[in-house]
């Protein structure tokens, strides 16, 4: 039900986008990059975090990590992972095929500014074996256009 939660929301709000859904996982980052040939930073990963009482939903590149202290600045305040059961809940979307797409219910979404550094990144499609390519710009304008600092790159 999750994939076409996703191909609905973008039906209605973006048609020109195209869920691609194939053979192989794309289950993590490592995955997704090989089965799309882009480098694992051009994958936006979709963290489901809690800061005090609010759930939130943080795009960033995949090769990138959630930075406690930046993270902490950026939202007000220590951000916590959530359990692949309130994933579940919260997007409709399995562990490893969440995106901001296709959500149950409205959740705040920002986008880490670490993703501007790429003209086009790939984020999953609400499956383990779907994605959706579009542009940076694309991207943010469908998330509401928030961002924040909250990510460390790789060294």
């Amino acid at each position: 039900m999750s994939l076409e939660s996703v191909r609905t929301d973008l039906a209605a709000r973006a048609p020109d986008l195209n869920v691609e859904v194939t053979g192989e996982s794309t289950a993590t980052v490592q995955l997704a990059a090989a089965v799309h040939g882009v480098e694992p930073g051009q994958i936006a990963k979709t963290l489901c975090i809690r800061i005090r009482d609010e759930e939130v939903l943080l795009v960033t590149r995949g090769d990138a990590r959630l930075d406690n202290q930046k993270s902490k600045t950026a939202f007000g305040g220590r951000p916590r992972m959530l359990g692949s059961e309130d994933v579940l809940r919260l997007t409709s979307h399995p562990v490893g095929g969440v995106c901001p797409f296709g959500l149950p219910a409205p959740l705040p979404v920002y986008l880490d500014a670490s993703l501007r550094i790429y003209d086009e990144v790939i984020p999953a499609g609400g499956d383990t074996h779907a994605s959706v390519r579009l542009s940076v710009g694309r991207l943010a304008e469908l998330c509401g256009n928030r961002w924040v600092d909250a990510c460390q790159l790789p060294d």
